[in-house]
């Protein structure tokens, strides 16, 4: 009998190992983007969950826009909301920090690290996992841990030290851009709190209302609220708000205590129903367990296959990435806070926030057509409720609020893409009034853009800042429309659309080879070089004009016809990734990086032009250079981004490039074949259908695509359709060490294009 027992155990162990369902949470690092210009957070979320349960180092900065970076060995709290790798500061709202000895509420500091309750750490003692964080605090020797639920955050404490044992919670806590405006707290009982946190700074009206349980009576507590003046480091004197309270408590034996914060943007109802209904016990293992679980439910959506583990775990960690936003803004009311102030219920789906657009249009959104195909209806959704209250689709929104950030109306693609592909869920008539009123609004230079067919550098409202960029965007985003009208039967605006989509052209200097700023009388704007980069007062947004000769997604053949040949094309296209990488300028963006030539994977306007090459015929060249960018922009490392993350985009561009493919044209339902990073790779495509990629004789030398098929039969064009992959099937290539410079090289063969091929 026993042997018979321990042969069953073996088979189990067998099964258990081979199970995927119990594979890919491993390879997930949430420490990858946390140091360099990455910006991500290390803390405990679910997969697009309200709470971000993360530390916070404290220290103001553009590299702690998350609140937290690998460099540093402070924490002042642990607060339950973060923006995944963007560029902006903001949020960090309840902050919560577990303290042994009496912590100074009175305390004025320049500087949180100041605070004494903050605490020093060892990264030697800090640990993360979807959907789990661990860290010992050297000041009374706490164990902190923390995980997560939809909306709400868990926290256990384990004090080693015997002593007055304290929580606070400061609701006066801000870092970089966030402002506290208001706060409220009601001692409800002697184990449960509520009230609010009011803030503004890139979300001018932000409104985080909370509930806060213990599972151990507190013995006493101290509040204050005020206001005080703090200098800078210039000397400036700043209003801050302190808001703040502390709790002591009088622990058993066990020395643990458990912390359960609910929240949500409309109610003190809301984020007590939060808790009730999510996290109603305090078993914190099962609740970290379920958050285990549901990342594995979404990390199994791909599985890879390969000897390297270290390119597993970029490529999973990108993953776990692309599942971090846009995030869940209703709560279990369905209730949110929308742009106009109002409180708003949904019912029957659930609104989201956090619309990096700019950033995520391009290679986010149309993976999440291919891996969530069943949430896309419901993030439309959520920008048609924009629209709505807001006479406008989102920019890039946050918590309720339009920020107006960055440049274009990148809503558009978006909701096209999704049309063209098929999608349900939504009405397409209503998204399209909202795409056309977005296409013809009268601010950020659309009625300069529309007067003259370009927005001149010496006019516009910001002075043709950013004059290319937005011209060149807004072009992309018209053809969009367009599309969307011949869909609908808009004949009249077909063709009022199309003709804008070709305003890019207007841009282009055939001299120099560059798009260009130019004045309203058509002169150039001078002096030109196209290394110049100004973060705060360019024709260009965060880049320069060898970044932005590319962008006409929508027509590369376009592209090739103003350089007058593909040779043409094809040998500025080479020269961009052999040119020197130097930046000029006073006010050099630091997020034009990960530069190849003058080619800058660190930010997204680049992500689609190594596949540019496809369009001309020369595919060859996309393989090796995408292979490239895969291998040398991304490392398993915290500084393992070379940009920032920028709420998945950065990710999504690995996850699908890895696939063997790209969205070029980000709304035309068309991947642009690359190079595959795996022998083997199955996708869950949705309906129990999956989409197989095998690349025979794959590895770090065969890069190269000898010959490819698609469901067996040969695969006549360098590109496949988005319904190829929903269908299901299998994409096989064979790989070899040299290109196969025969294969897609005639114009039948190219991916499709605006323009036609002179």
């Amino acid at each position: 009998m026993k042997k018979i027992n321990l042969f069953i155990s073996l088979i189990l162990i067998i099964i258990g190992c081979s199970d995927s369902n119990s594979s890919n949470n491993k390879y997930v690092d949430p420490f990858i983007g946390t140091g360099g210009h990455g910006h991500t957070y290390p803390g405990a979320t679910v997969p697009f969950g309200m709470v971000q349960l993360s530390p916070d180092n404290g220290t103001q900065g553009w590299d702690w826009c998350s609140g937290y970076h690998i460099s540093d060995s402070v924490i002042v709290g642990f607060s339950h909301t973060h923006l995944s790798g963007t560029g902006i500061g903001d949020l960090y709202d309840i902050s919560v920090m577990p303290h042994v000895g009496d912590a100074d509420l009175t305390q004025i500091v320049g500087d949180y690290k100041e605070l004494n309750y903050s605490s020093t750490f060892s990264h030697d003692n800090e640990s993360a996992e979807p959907g789990y964080y661990s860290v010992e605090l050297d000041s009374g020797n706490i164990h902190v841990e923390l995980t997560a639920t939809e909306r709400t955050g868990f926290h256990r404490y384990t004090f080693d030290e015997e002593g007055n044992t304290q929580i606070v919670l400061d609701l006066g806590y801000a870092q970089n851009w966030d402002r506290t405006v208001d706060t409220q707290l009601n001692i409800e009982s002697k184990t449960l709190l509520t009230g609010y946190r009011f803030s503004k700074g890139w979300a001018r009206d932000q409104r985080v209302y909370f509930a806060i349980e213990f599972s151990t009576p507190f013995s006493d507590e101290m509040a204050i609220k005020d206001e005080i003046l703090v200098t800078d480091g210039k000397g400036k004197k700043n209003p801050v708000k302190r808001s703040k309270a502390k709790f002591n408590f009088n622990l058993s034996e066990k020395n643990e205590l458990l912390v359960k914060v609910g929240i949500s943007s409309a109610s003190i109802d809301g984020a007590l129903k939060s808790i009730a209904v999510e996290n109603p016990d305090w078993d914190f293992e099962k609740i970290k367990m379920n958050a285990s679980e549901k990342w594995q439910q979404q990390l199994n959506k791909i599985d890879v296959v390969s000897e390297q583990d270290e390119i597993k775990q970029i490529f999973y960690t990108a993953l776990y990435h692309v599942n971090l936003a846009p995030t869940i803004f209703s709560d279990l009311n369905g209730q949110y806070k929308g742009p106009d102030g109002n409180i708003h219920t949904v019912r029957d789906r659930t609104q989201y926030t956090i619309f990096s657009l700019w950033d995520t249009f391009r290679a986010y959104h149309p993976l999440v057509t291919i891996t969530h195909d069943d949430m896309t209806a419901d993030l439309i959704n959520s920008m048609l409720a924009h629209f709505d209250k807001y006479g406008l689709l989102p920019v890039w929104e946050l918590a309720g609020n339009e920020t107006n950030t960055m440049t274009g109306y990148h809503a558009i693609p978006v909701i096209a893409d999704a049309i063209a592909k098929g999608m349900k869920g939504f009405d397409y008539e209503r998204a399209y009034v909202a795409m056309k009123a977005s296409g013809m609004q009268d601010i950020r230079d659309v009625d300069a853009y529309r007067e003259h067919g370009f927005i001149p550098t010496n006019l516009g409202r910001n002075n043709g800042n950013k004059s290319v960029t937005n011209t060149l965007e807004y072009s992309y985003d018209d053809w969009c429309i367009a599309q969307v009208a011949l869909t609908l039967g808009k004949i009249e605006d077909f063709h009022y659309f199309m003709d804008r989509a070709n305003s890019y052209a207007e841009l282009f200097d055939k001299k120099t080879g560059f798009m260009r700023g130019k004045n309203i009388d058509g002169s150039w704007r001078s002096p030109f070089d196209p290394f110049y980069v100004n973060h705060f007062d360019s024709d260009y947004t965060e880049g320069n004009a060898w970044q932005y000769i590319w962008f006409a997604p929508h027509d590369p053949q376009g592209l090739i016809n103003l350089f007058g040949s593909k040779e043409a094309f094809i040998a500025k296209l080479d020269t961009l990734f052999t040119v020197d990488s130097k930046l000029i300028g006073e006010h050099v963006s630091t997020d034009v990086s990960g530069l190849i030539g003058q080619y800058a994977h660190g930010n997204e306007p680049s992500h689609h032009i190594a596949y540019l090459y496809n369009y001309a015929g020369e595919p060859w060249k996309t393989q090796r250079m995408v292979r490239k960018i895969l291998a040398e922009q991304y490392r398993a490392a915290p500084d393992g981004l070379s940009g920032n993350e920028d709420c998945g985009q950065m990710s999504a561009w690995y996850v699908i490039s890895a696939m063997g493919f790209y969205p070029v044209n980000p709304a035309n339902g068309i991947y642009v074949i690359g190079s595959p990073l795996f022998k083997d790779m199955t996708v869950n495509v949705g309906g129990g259908k999956q989409f197989r990629i095998i690349a025979e004789n794959n590895s770090d030398g065969n890069i190269y695509i000898q010959s490819a098929e698609l469901n067996g039969k040969p695969l006549s064009q360098s590109y496949i359709h988005h319904s190829d992959v929903k269908a299901g099937g299998e994409l096989s290539f064979v790989m070899g060490p040299e290109p196969n410079k025969d294969l897609w090289n005639s114009p039948k063969s190219f991916p499709p294009s605006m323009s036609k091929i002179k």
